[in-house]
C-alpha cells in the first residue's frame, strides 16, 4: 500500500540516475536538436531569428533594444521546443486520437502564437524607433 504522503514521481522508471553538469548540458543540448528535427515552424522562427539579428547589427542598434530582441527570440523558440516536447509526449502516451490531447496540442500551439505575436510587436516597435529616430 503507498503511503499517501510519498511523491512516487521522483523515482519512476524514467527516472536518471544522477549526472555530471557536463552530461546535463548534453542532453539539453540534445534536447535543443531533438525539437527541432522535423519541426518546420521551429525552422521558419529560426529564419526570422537570423533576419532579426542581421537587421540589428545592420542598423547598429543600442544594447538594451538588442537584449529585448534577443530575449524575444529566446521566449519564441522555447515556446516551440515546450510544444515539440509536449506532442513527444502526447505520441508516447497513445496513438490513438484523443479530443483531450488534441486540445492541450492546440493550447500549446496556441502559446507559441501568443509569443511569436508578442515577438513581431516588440521588434516592430524596436525597428519602427530605429527608422524614425534615422530620418531626425
Amino acid at each position: 500500500m503507498k503511503d499517501s504522503g510519498s511523491d512516487d514521481r521522483s523515482t519512476g522508471p524514467w527516472q536518471r540516475q544522477p549526472r555530471s553538469w557536463s552530461k546535463k548540458f548534453a542532453s539539453a543540448f540534445h534536447g535543443i536538436v531533438l525539437g527541432v528535427q522535423g519541426q518546420s515552424s521551429f525552422l521558419i522562427h529560426l529564419v526570422a531569428a537570423c533576419g532579426v539579428v542581421a537587421a540589428a547589427a545592420v542598423l547598429q542598434l543600442p544594447l538594451d533594444r538588442w537584449c529585448l530582441l534577443v530575449l524575444c527570440i529566446g521566449v519564441v523558440l522555447a515556446a516551440e521546443l515546450f510544444n515539440s516536447a509536449l506532442e513527444w509526449t502526447c505520441q508516447a502516451l497513445t496513438d490513438r486520437s484523443d479530443e483531450r490531447i488534441a486540445r492541450a496540442l492546440d493550447i500549446a500551439s496556441g502559446a507559441v502564437l501568443v509569443a511569436a505575436i508578442a515577438a513581431a510587436i516588440v521588434g516592430s516597435m524596436v525597428f519602427l524607433e530605429a527608422a524614425l529616430a534615422g530620418r531626425g
